[in-house]
């Protein structure tokens, strides 16, 4: 369901080529900061720290504070966490409830709250300073390129272990249209990119739409996090754009078996699924794909 935080409604001119200029309002996918700090306990005094910055459309930001601690080897399970929730006086929070339950709770309208978010680990929750002295600066168009070296990037991913997951082509080559027909906020402003989750028969699981790819990816690996639903394997990751490095160390840190992709894999991203044991698939459009590692999990035939 779109978001009304999601777009944003402008003036536009249209030029197209004749003696008179169409006048009409466009809308505009949002692009705002959110901070994301971590509160811990050093040396028993509580600490709040800013670890990253990126540029994302608001909406479902515990989920993408959550999926980035996560996938970046901070925080390992749901149980880890204390509370969720954005600073200052406009508070959306997610709170810890008996049996690992989530509630989610507004003291005021979500459009309201504040572009920082901090996330509170539970006492004796040890964190890694060294890890946290990494600088992070995410941008909505790349992640990587903001990290301080390419050292910081491989964040503790374990090789894929093979139990025999196995997907049809058919169910693949479907994947695209059934993750278009949910994007409703790409079909506003045409500015998202989104990843999706499925199950082995082709069930949507989770979509989550946003500017940065990356941010896309953490809010449906967040949302899973908080529910103690990973790692996230027996499942397929469809993203909208390209294959970076990035989605794959994520979707590796999840878990997470299968990547297929729109468009292109980078070189590092290749490079990256076959050290790990990952199906990477690129160019998933017009009826055709190609498989770049990890063929073992398509199916030959065309039923699962």
């Amino acid at each position: 369901m779109a978001s009304s935080q999601a777009f944003s409604r402008t003036a536009v001119c249209r030029v197209n080529g004749g003696p008179i200029d169409e006048q009409f309002e466009d809308l505009l996918a949002v692009e705002e900061p959110l901070e994301i700090r971590l509160g811990f306990s050093d040396n028993g005094k509580l600490t709040h720290k800013a670890i990253s910055i990126t540029m994302r459309t608001p909406g479902n930001d515990a989920e993408l504070a959550a999926g980035f601690l996560f996938t970046e080897g901070i925080v390992e399970n749901r149980g880890q966490v204390a509370s969720i929730r954005h600073c200052g006086p406009k508070v959306s929070e997610i709170n810890t409830l008996p049996h690992g339950r989530v509630s989610a709770r507004s003291a005021t309208p979500p459009q309201a709250s504040t572009n920082t978010i901090r996330v509170d680990l539970k006492n004796r929750v040890g964190v890694d300073l060294k890890r946290l002295e990494r600088h992070f600066y995410t941008s909505s168009s790349c992640g990587v390129c903001g990290k301080s070296s390419i050292d910081v990037l491989k964040t503790g991913a374990k090789p894929l272990e093979d139990v025999g997951f196995i997907v049809g082509r058919d169910v693949i080559h479907s994947l695209p249209e059934r993750l278009r027909f949910r994007q409703s906020v790409f079909d506003q402003t045409g500015g998202l990119h989104a990843s999706a989750l499925f199950d082995c028969k082709g069930n949507l699981e989770i979509i989550r739409e946003d500017v940065g790819r990356h941010n896309a990816l953490d809010k449906v690996i967040g949302e899973r996090f908080l529910a103690g639903d990973v790692p996230l394997g027996n499942r397929v990751l469809m993203v909208s754009g390209r294959a970076s490095f990035e989605l794959v160390q994520k979707a590796l840190m999840a878990g997470i078996p299968i990547l297929a992709a729109v468009g292109a894999p980078s070189s590092l991203a290749v490079e990256l699924a076959k050290e790990f044991g990952m199906t990477l698939i690129g160019f998933l459009r017009d009826g055709k794909f190609n498989v770049y590692s990890g063929g073992e999990r398509v199916a030959r035939g065309i039923k699962v």
